[in-house]
């Protein structure tokens, strides 16, 4: 994957694991709050969660939610909305979904996307439309019609990278590219673990030897995006949250940001974190050195 680690101070390789955000609030100003596992797990908010961001509000904190979700900027704040997280409690929601089909709106900006063929394969949930509405790009049901791949999921909660095999040799055998728009490997939705885009992007580079551009965390062109909506102008006083190692906590260490990992979340079974419960530490300490992703503290929730 692209995008190496800059050479910025890192935190240290034994974080502090801290109660709540009201142990380490008065050192920021900037908050880039991650949104699955961190404020909801994809149908309710996690308990306290929105307490802790109506704090933080009250605090007069500058508030971005970044999310990997492949859609929409708006279509997130209409799903958190929906969920129970009220839109008056942030300042601006980015989404690796937005931050794709900006670039798909103007290709001419990117090299990559300047060279696109008009012909797109989408691997997609039925939830996820609309990425190529206003763009110069048409969709084609066969792959081997297709000039590029857009990834933003698989088709449904259940699916494996077994179901896109077939798939993904044969486009791998034409050399399309994949746009990924959801880095993600995996997320908790209701408490249980599935697949995201992330997976098979991951695969069909990895594995098959495709071309990948990716969108989102931990890339840093989508913090600069954060940065410019939050308005600190001190980075130094600016905390990431977010409950993946390999997204939130690498992508705060590559901008050299702090970074809060939510260990109650896709690590939990990991970490051996029972329900808001302190992660063991040893556990804690091996992944972090695996990851090669180092937080500058840890929180069993996002609480207050």
């Amino acid at each position: 994957m692209p995008d190496a680690i800059s050479s910025v101070p890192q935190p240290p390789a034994t974080p502090a694991i801290v109660d709540g955000l009201r142990e380490l609030a008065d050192r920021y100003d900037g908050f880039i709050l991650d949104l699955w596992g961190v404020l909801h797990d994809g149908v309710v908010p996690f308990p306290g969660a929105v307490d802790c961001l109506r704090r933080l509000s009250e605090a007069g904190k500058r508030i971005v939610v970044l999310s990997n979700a492949p859609r929409r900027a708006d279509a997130v704040i209409a799903r958190m909305t929906e969920i129970g997280i009220p839109p008056g409690l942030y300042h601006h929601v980015m989404s690796s979904g937005e931050d794709a089909w900006r670039h798909l709106q103007q290709p001419g900006g990117d090299p990559f996307y300047a060279a696109l063929g008009r012909r797109c394969y989408q691997i997609r949930s039925p939830r996820e439309t609309g990425m190529l509405d206003g763009s110069r790009f048409v969709p084609t049901e066969r792959v081997d019609e297709a000039d590029f791949i857009l990834n933003t999921g698989p088709w449904a909660w259940e699916a494996t990278i077994a179901d896109y095999e077939e798939l993904m040799i044969a486009a791998r055998a034409r050399d399309l590219p994949m746009i990924c728009a959801n880095p993600d490997l995996v997320v908790m939705h209701g408490g249980r673990t599935v697949m995201c885009a992330g997976a098979l992007a991951q695969h069909y580079e990895e594995v098959l030897g495709g071309s990948v551009r990716w969108h989102g965390k931990p890339h840093p062109p989508i913090y600069e995006t954060c940065f410019g909506l939050l308005g600190v102008e001190d980075r130094r006083r600016v905390l990431a949250v977010g409950d993946s190692l390999r997204t939130d906590i690498t992508g705060a260490n590559r901008v050299g940001i702090d970074g809060l990992l939510v260990a109650g979340g896709i690590h939990g079974e990991e970490f051996g974190v029972a329900e808001g419960a302190v992660p063991d530490r040893d556990r804690l300490a091996a992944a972090i050195a695996r990851q090669h992703a180092r937080p500058s503290a840890v929180v069993p929730r996002f609480v207050w």
